[in-house]
């Protein structure tokens, strides 16, 4: 009760109080593992599900716009559900670090630019175009976290193109 007289007063908490309150917010605010886990299952799943409606749609003939939409939004959905693991600070970190900052950008970039042109524009090719940028940059940025995963697939590809 002192405490909150004190800055409800505008008196300024001693180091040790203010370290104490950082460490029951801490506290307060961290998720235990399975819960982690659990979150980031069902974020993940819910992603995969808004993608294959997003296809589902498009081959009931909904549209290039539908089908951007909810694939888009599943890769959004699906690419959050890594902050309930590390936590989304790690996470945003972790995304623009330099081995991944390409990565990142062209994932950014071709997400907003699919909702661009199938939203703005209504172009269904250029749609298109953007949908698989987006899916390779994901696939490239998602091998980032596996070791030495980007050197196995440079080496395969650059194995099936030589002559």
């Amino acid at each position: 009760m002192d405490k909150l007289r004190r800055v409800l007063s505008g008196d300024e908490p001693t180091p040790e109080e203010e370290s104490s309150i950082i460490t029951q917010i801490n506290d307060m605010s961290t998720l235990s593992w399975s819960t982690r886990i659990k979150a980031f299952c069902i974020c993940f799943v819910l992603g995969i599900l808004l993608s294959l409606l997003g296809s589902i749609a498009l081959f009931l003939h909904r549209g290039i716009v539908v089908f951007a939409v909810f694939y888009t939004i599943g890769n959004l959905v699906s690419m959050a559900s890594t902050c309930f693991l590390m936590g989304p600070f790690k996470q945003i970190k972790k995304m623009f670090a330099e081995t991944r900052l390409i990565a990142t950008s062209i994932v950014i970039v071709a997400i907003v630019m699919t909702f661009v042109s199938a939203i703005v524009l209504k172009k269904a090719g250029l749609t298109l175009i953007f949908i698989i940028i987006q899916s390779l940059a994901m696939t490239w940025y998602s091998l980032s976290y596996i070791p030495y995963a980007r050197d196995a697939v440079k080496k395969t590809v650059s194995a099936c193109f030589e002559v």
